[in-house]
C-alpha cells in the first residue's frame, strides 16, 4: 500500500482516502510515511496529544512540513496553537473567558438570528450553493467576538483562504474584498497584500511575510482597541499586550490575530457544508434527523466525527520514546491522523456510517488535552443554528451538483455545495 496518496493534496479533490487510511489503521497504530511518524488510532492520537512534554507543539511547529527558515520557525513557535507549557497556559488563560459557557451562551442569539437571515435569504429561490452562502456566519460570530468591524469580515475569508488552501491554485490568490466597503485601516491593509509572482504564486503564507495585510490589520486593530477598548477579545488582550515585560507580547497579540482569523473561521466554514454532504449522503438519517430535532446535538457531533475538517497535526518528538511498539527517536516528526482516528472501529461500531443519534461519541475533531479546541462550544452552537435554520426552512436539501473540494491535505474542504429543496 502506498502510504504517501495521504500526502498528496491532489487525492482531497476527490475524497479523503479512507480505505488507504483503513487499511494503514488495521497494519499499525504508528506507521512511516515519508518522513514523519503517522499516528492513526484512536488511543495513540490521545496519548500523543495528552503529552506536550513529550510530544511538542513548539520544537517543529504544527505542520507536517517545516518552516522554510529558522527565522520563520522562532515567528511561527510565538502562535498559541505552536506552543507548549509554561507558555501556552499563560495565553490560553487569557482568552478562555471569551469561550465560556455563559460569554457563548450570549452570542447564542445573535447567532440563530445571523444563521436564519443566511438561509431565509435564498428560501424562496429553491437551489443555492450553501457552502458560499453559508460562509458567513462563522465570519459574523468572529468579528463579534473578536470585535472586527462587521465591514471588515471580508478579509478574515481571505485570509483563511489563503493559508489553508495554499496548496489550491484558486485561494491561494484570492482575493474577494471591495475595497469601498471597508475601514480605514482595512483599505490600509489591502494596500500592502502580495501579489502573485508572474508564475501565479504567492508567498509563503504561513510566515509573516506572506501575511503583511493580515499582520498591518492587526496591529491597526490593536491600536485600535487600545484608545476605543470594548466588551471583546481583542480590547482585553491589548490591556495586557507589551513588549517590555507585558503578559502577551506584540508578536504574540499579532499571531493570536492570524490564529483566530484562519481557525476560528475554516473549520466552521468547512464543518457546515461537510455536514450537509453527511446528511445528503444519508437521506433516511437526514429524515430521522427532521422528524426528531432532539437529536440535532448528536446530529452535530456526528458530523464532525464523519467529515472530520482538519485531518492531522504534527507533534515533535523530544526525547527517544516508544510509541505502542515503535521506537521513536528525539527530533521525529510525529503526526496525529484525526480523519482516520475519528473511525476507529476500537472506538466507533460501525465507523463508516452516519448515524445521527450516534452516543457516546468520543470524537476527536476539537482536538484533545490541553489544545482542545478553545471555540468547541462556539463551533456546536453555530451549526446547531445553521442546521436548525435549514430543517426548518428548507426541509430536504438534495445535490444539485457535484461538491467542488479543496485542493489541500490539511483541511477536509467544500468550496461549493449547490443544493436544490
Amino acid at each position: 500500500m502506498d502510504a504517501t496518496v495521504i500526502t498528496d493534496p491532489e487525492t482531497y479533490v476527490r475524497a479523503v482516502p479512507h480505505e488507504v487510511l483503513d487499511g494503514l489503521r488495521r497494519d499499525a497504530a504508528v506507521v512511516r510515511v515519508d518522513d514523519f511518524w503517522a499516528v492513526m488510532r484512536h488511543a495513540e492520537v490521545r496519548q500523543v496529544l495528552r503529552n506536550p512534554q513529550l510530544y511538542s507543539s513548539n520544537l517543529g511547529g504544527t505542520q507536517i512540513r517545516d518552516p522554510a527558515t529558522p527565522a520563520d520557525l522562532r515567528y511561527v513557535r510565538r502562535m498559541m496553537l505552536n506552543m507548549d507549557p509554561p507558555d501556552h497556559p499563560r495565553l490560553r488563560g487569557l482568552l478562555a473567558r471569551a469561550f465560556t459557557p455563559r460569554a457563548v451562551t450570549r452570542l447564542v442569539d445573535r447567532i440563530t438570528v445571523w444563521a436564519d437571515g443566511l438561509v431565509a435569504a435564498v428560501q424562496d429561490r429553491g437551489e443555492a450553493d450553501l457552502a458560499k452562502q453559508l460562509a458567513d456566519l462563522p465570519l459574523l460570530t468572529l468579528a463579534e467576538v473578536f470585535g472586527v468591524p462587521e465591514q471588515d469580515r471580508r478579509l478574515m475569508f481571505d485570509w483563511s483562504s489563503r493559508v489553508i488552501g495554499f496548496q489550491d491554485p484558486e485561494y491561494a490568490v484570492i482575493d474577494t474584498v471591495d475595497a469601498e466597503g471597508v475601514t480605514d485601516m482595512a483599505r490600509a491593509a489591502m494596500a500592502v497584500r502580495p501579489k502573485p509572482g508572474p508564475n501565479g504564486e504567492m508567498p509563503d503564507p504561513r510566515t509573516r511575510a506572506g501575511m503583511p495585510d493580515l499582520y498591518a490589520y492587526a496591529t491597526a486593530l490593536g491600536e485600535h482597541k487600545r484608545a476605543h477598548p470594548g466588551e471583546d477579545v481583542m480590547s482585553d488582550l491589548m490591556r495586557h499586550v507589551d513588549d517590555d515585560g507585558g503578559r502577551v507580547s506584540i508578536e504574540e497579540f499579532e499571531n493570536l490575530f492570524w490564529l483566530f482569523a484562519v481557525a476560528g473561521n475554516e473549520t466552521l466554514r468547512n464543518g457546515i457544508p461537510g455536514g450537509l454532504v453527511a446528511l445528503m449522503s444519508h437521506p433516511a438519517q437526514y429524515r430521522r434527523l427532521l422528524a426528531d430535532r432532539s437529536l440535532l446535538p448528536t446530529a452535530v457531533d456526528e458530523m464532525l466525527r464523519w467529515w472530520t475538517p482538519v485531518m492531522h497535526f504534527r507533534r515533535t518528538a523530544t526525547a527517544d520514546t516508544t510509541l505502542s511498539g515503535v521506537d521513536i527517536r528525539a527530533g521525529d516528526k510525529v503526526v496525529v491522523w484525526f480523519a482516520s482516528a475519528n473511525r476507529d472501529e476500537r472506538v466507533f461500531a460501525d465507523p463508516h456510517r452516519f448515524d445521527v443519534g450516534r452516543t457516546p461519541n468520543d470524537h476527536l475533531t476539537f482536538g484533545h488535552g490541553p489544545h482542545f479546541c478553545l471555540g468547541a462550544q462556539l463551533a456546536r452552537a453555530q451549526m446547531t443554528a445553521v442546521f436548525t435554520a435549514v430543517l426548518d426552512r428548507l426541509g430536504e436539501v438534495r445535490p444539485a451538483g457535484d461538491p467542488v473540494r479543496l485542493r489541500s491535505n490539511f483541511q477536509n474542504g467544500v468550496k461549493s455545495l449547490p443544493v436544490t429543496w
